[in-house]
């Protein structure tokens, strides 16, 4: 591992504990789900894109020291292939009638060497941010399109148990999709190509700038791919703080490094599916964090103010029966009374 290399890894792991220190505080979910307030949907995509460099950079580590490796054989070779044209004596005679001598041929040695890792670190910065571009998309995506039937679920069915078994049976049908999918052959698919990043680059390879966007562009969508039932359990079910953010990390970094990741893929894909099972079938109850508070907070609210006002229609029916008592007359009957009174 070259000097470059080292400043590179040591990056990664510095942006990705800065952002595991920043993922700590979680924006409320719900708020954005709800009113679409677009300072709430910055914030949750702020809040989401540093938790994807916190948890998916260590992954893709491999990936991106094999591209910086492959950067700089490409400029080598360029170099060469430059150097290499001509004759010995047609490069002499140029510096000659230039009048080029050993220092400056050794400053433009210097420079075209800063120039060349200028451009390779350019280069790896737009693949990293475009791999990362993909995951802040995917995010307001899945925001926005699970905000539809969670904006429902809160608002139209039910109060209650009812409404209780409801969701439970929309989280175990989410917690099955997932599960389920870790068995199809597109999740092997993209999994085999993020093992990988020899067989990536050799199907993906682009050279220069554009080629970076294009092949982190493309990585990023690999990794969609592989992951996207992960991420869309953490939306779903409100589960996006540290802990539930280290466990899915640690599954998807062992998927990606280990060669036969594919079995801690569904592993975790029949424990999904187990759990939504019985879910489903009400052997266990799943709190969602961000739906959870949210939907009691506003069923206590309603539950209070119903309170509140049945108290006071009893007080005024109090009040009106120890007015009309005082009030009836002596001539009334006891009959007529409690005909008037009820």
């Amino acid at each position: 591992m070259d000097r470059i290399q080292k400043i590179i890894l040591i990056s990664i792991i510095s942006i990705a504990v800065i952002s595991w220190v920043l993922s700590k505080d979680q924006p409320d979910m719900m708020v954005a789900m709800m009113n679409y307030n677009p300072v709430a949907i910055s914030l949750f995509a702020i809040s989401w894109t540093i938790g994807m460099a916190a948890m998916m950079f260590p992954a893709i580590t491999p990936m991106v020291l094999l591209y910086t490796r492959l950067i700089k054989r490409s400029n080598s070779s360029s170099d060469d292939d430059t150097v290499g044209k001509g004759t010995a004596s047609s490069q002499y005679s140029i510096f000659v009638e230039h009048g080029y001598d050993a220092d400056e041929t050794t400053k433009r040695a210097k420079r075209s060497s800063l120039l060349s890792v200028f451009t390779s670190s350019v280069n790896i910065i737009f693949f990293v941010g475009s791999y990362l571009l993909v995951w802040a998309v995917t995010g307001i995506a899945l925001l926005l399109i699970w905000s539809i039937p969670a904006n429902y679920l809160i608002t139209h069915f039910e109060t209650g148990q009812q409404q209780n078994h409801q969701l439970q049976m929309v989280y175990g049908i989410v917690l099955i999709i997932a599960g389920v999918y870790q068995f199809t052959s597109l999740k092997t698919k993209c999994l085999r190509y993020c093992e990988s990043p020899l067989s990536f680059f050799m199907r993906r390879w682009r050279s220069g700038s554009i080629g970076a966007i294009m092949m982190g562009t493309y990585h990023g969508l690999y990794c969609l791919g592989c992951c996207w039932p992960y991420f869309l359990v953490m939306v779903a079910l409100g589960w996006m703080n540290l802990l539930w953010m280290a466990l899915f990390a640690g599954v998807i970094f062992g998927e990606k490094v280990w060669s036969k990741g594919i079995w801690i893929a569904r592993s975790v894909g029949l424990g999904l599916a187990i759990v939504g099972i019985m879910t489903i079938f009400g052997l266990i109850i799943i709190t969602p964090i961000g739906i959870s508070n949210s939907y009691h907070n506003t069923t206590n609210e309603d539950m209070h103010k119903d309170s509140m006002n049945m108290n006071t229609d009893m007080s005024k029916n109090k009040d009106g029966l120890s007015n009309l008592k005082k009030s009836t007359p002596a001539m009334m009957t006891e009959y007529e009374y409690q005909g008037y009174v009820t």
